[in-house]
């Protein structure tokens, strides 16, 4: 059974990845508009893992005979200068949600819960892939700039990730 305490922690890291969500939805849109397919498509994909990363959570509530509570989600940012801002953003938000995870570990520890502990687990691994992804697009798109054939060349490889 979930203290009150982890259930509440718990339900708040759902919202923060349904917003997550949302975020990376956002930031696809733009791309999106500006023809950057590969960018967009690559931001969609995000935006399912962060679905999955929420419903997980959520499944973990009910497996622990917790209740899950779905607060409201903020509207995301829309508007970018570029590419680049929307991959600096997104390690931004990361490095956010890295924050959200590890103080949500360090409660199922002031707390011994070492089920929660466990699970939490895989999302402190997850983080860092996601923060390491943010990174290497983020310096790409630093090497090659904000416009030009170089950048539809880092589009055409972000194009090409698959689900995962």
């Amino acid at each position: 059974m979930l203290s009150k305490a982890m259930q509440d922690a718990i339900n708040q890291q759902v919202r923060n990845e349904f917003s997550s969500a949302y975020v990376y939805l956002a930031m696809s849109a733009y791309c999106e508009e500006r023809n950057l397919g590969g960018c967009a498509h690559w931001l969609r994909l995000q935006a399912r893992e962060e679905l999955g990363h929420a419903m997980k959570l959520f499944e973990y509530i009910h497996d622990r005979g917790g209740q899950v509570a779905l607060g409201p989600i903020e509207q995301p940012p829309a508007k970018f200068k570029s590419a680049l801002e929307v991959f600096q953003r997104a390690l931004e938000h990361e490095r956010k949600l890295s924050g959200t995870i590890h103080r949500l570990y360090e409660l199922a520890v002031k707390e011994g819960d070492y089920a929660t502990q466990a699970m939490l687990q895989w999302f402190v691994t997850e983080q860092v892939e996601e923060e390491k992804a943010a990174v290497q697009i983020m310096e790409q798109l630093k090497l090659v700039g904000e416009e030009g054939p170089a950048l539809l060349m880092v589009d055409r490889q972000l194009a090409a990730r698959s689900p995962e």
